[in-house]
């Protein structure tokens, strides 16, 4: 059974709470309408929050019990009405029943689609406290080869107060993040970076305010991830440590979001890094009725006393807007871009820019997308796979709902994408054509049908397999597959 409060009544953030039959709890944030276009980065489960859950198995039927105490969430002090959703997912049949009425084609989070929670009067101000997270560790020892005691002590820690009833503000000191969860083992083949979710609690809430522009899955020009690593001289990423950072962010009324983050990272002069003043400012505005603009600035900037010499510019500097559709009923979604990058060694050439819109409805779906990454846009802090190019993607599906004890759906879909370089005669280096028939069945099983031509053109050597004696594809070359 799952919970969900939209508590600022804006269809477009919201808490979740969960809780198997069996007592396993979870709890998460939703952004961007908790929308299941965006790869499932809408929603976030490495949020942590203390409350409580019970459940009580009967013979036909569950009972669960959650206790959330209100200085666990934020919401607007003068309003008697928060939306609300509960859903539950019963595996064995494959059945998700939901008390607002979600139509099937979109997220069972969806929160375009919920019902009222109505309260006698207005709740107040939250009574959220002060979070103080300290830490101090230690260790002694001894090199016995070298005749030498080691020791070493560290303190430092984290604190989050609330500042009325929308904004938060969190502040760090040495952190050394030992609680978070580790990240999963991933065997990379591809030619590309490959982006790993942030779990760590201080970049946590309100999350989407700063990661939300651009694509994330190309062309994000914030990715919190950055923050804490660096690369040392033979272009290894290690630690970086991280002196102290603060973080506001939040709603400062109805309409209008501020998101401002500040952290300075430490010099490491024996691999060559520098210290940095790392800012990010966003503003995000509420349009129509699910809509909005967001303003985007970003800095990264040496600090002046750091005189390690190195690769990397003096500052480096990121402005950009996006437009963000979600129409009423959630059948249209989509966004608009454009981010500008400014760096001490240049100015020119330096432009992110893309559009994409989807349509869902119950039986047809279309996806259309089209990006650009000129060749010296740069984003320090971003995630940025490559530059240079031009991609476009387009995907059509049909789906047919059965009515059937056995058979849920069938759907039909063609997809076409190429990635092209505008400075290289337009030379195509990627592209895919894919045609796929699928039959989804109510016990959750599946049976695909699937035709990819997918062409790649090397421009640099390439070794998928990175082994010492693994031969790499040349460079020059066009290979299909």
């Amino acid at each position: 059974m799952t919970l969900v409060l939209d508590t600022f009544n804006d269809a477009t953030n919201a808490f979740l709470f969960g809780i198997s039959a069996e007592g396993v709890r979870r709890e998460g944030l939703i952004s961007n309408g908790g929308n299941s276009t965006n790869r499932g980065r809408d929603f976030s489960f490495s949020w942590d929050v203390k409350w409580e859950g019970e459940v009580s198995l009967n013979k036909n039927f569950l009972v669960a019990e959650l206790k959330i105490p209100l200085s666990s969430l934020r919401y607007d002090d003068k309003a008697a009405k928060w939306r609300i959703n509960i859903y539950k997912t019963d595996i064995g049949k494959n059945m998700v029943s939901s008390w607002a009425r979600i139509p099937r084609n979109l997220s069972r989070a969806s929160l375009a689609f919920m019902g009222n929670l109505n309260f006698e009067k207005s709740l107040g101000k939250s009574k959220s406290p002060v979070f103080i997270i300290p830490y101090t560790s230690g260790l002694i020892g001894n090199n016995f080869e070298d005749q030498k005691k080691i020791s070493s002590f560290d303190l430092g820690g984290d604190a989050k107060l609330s500042l009325g009833s929308g904004m938060i503000l969190d502040l760090t000191y040495n952190p050394d993040f030992s609680q978070v969860e580790v990240d999963d083992q991933i065997i990379n083949l591809t030619r590309f970076e490959v982006r790993l979710p942030e779990k760590r609690q201080f970049f946590l809430q309100n999350s989407d305010l700063f990661s939300s522009f651009g694509n994330s899955y190309s062309a994000q020009p914030f990715f919190s991830r950055r923050i804490g690593v660096a690369k040392d001289t033979e272009g290894n990423t290690i630690q970086n440590r991280i002196v102290a950072g603060a973080r506001l962010s939040g709603k400062v009324n109805k309409n209008l979001r501020l998101g401002f983050l500040n952290m300075i990272t430490d010099s490491d002069p024996e691999n060559k890094i520098s210290s940095n003043n790392n800012t990010v400012f966003t503003l995000q505005q509420k349009m129509f009725s699910r809509s909005f603009l967001g303003l985007l600035f970003i800095n990264r900037e040496k600090l002046e006393e750091d005189k390690i010499e190195n690769d990397q510019a003096d500052f480096n500097r990121v402005l950009g807007i996006d437009y963000n559709l979600q129409s009423k009923d959630s059948k249209w979604v989509g966004k608009i871009w454009y981010h500008k990058s400014y760096e001490s060694k240049n100015d020119k050439n330096n432009f992110s820019n893309g559009i994409w819109l989807n349509y869902n409805s119950r039986k047809n779906n279309l996806f259309i997308s089209s990006r650009q990454m000129s060749d010296e846009f740069s984003s320090d802090l971003g995630f940025i796979r490559r530059t240079g190019i031009k991609s476009h993607f387009i995907k059509y599906g049909h789906r047919f709902w059965i009515d059937s004890k056995k058979i849920r759906s069938i759907e039909l879909s063609q997809q076409l994408y190429f990635v092209d370089t505008p400075n290289m005669s337009n030379l195509i280096t990627d592209r895919n054509y894919e045609t796929q028939g699928q039959i989804s069945f109510t016990n959750q099983s599946r049976f695909e049908i699937t035709y990819n031509r997918r062409f790649t053109f090397l421009l640099d050597d390439f070794d998928p397999v990175g082994g010492v004696n693994s031969i790499p594809l040349p460079a020059e070359n066009g290979f299909f597959y």
